[in-house]
């Protein structure tokens, strides 16, 4: 489905980094989305929406998959 979406869809290079960082990355580079921090284990609806990135986050901080729109 990412591929109807308008602009950059994945962020690989973002696995690791900080979650604050990707998420002002993603909304640089796709000014199209929202980038969401999500903490690893939380619960999220499982609808699929091309204006929106979750940026999952363990309790560092630190992106834990990598990010992509939907």
């Amino acid at each position: 489905m990412a591929s109807e979406c308008q602009g950059k869809s994945s962020w690989p290079e973002l696995l690791g980094a900080k979650g604050e960082d990707a998420e002002a990355t993603i909304e640089r580079e796709n000014p199209d989305v929202d980038a969401v921090i999500v903490l690893e284990g939380s619960v999220v609806t499982a609808d699929f929406l091309c204006t929106r990135v979750r940026v999952w986050v363990d309790t560092d901080g630190i992106v834990t998959r990598v990010p992509v729109i939907g």
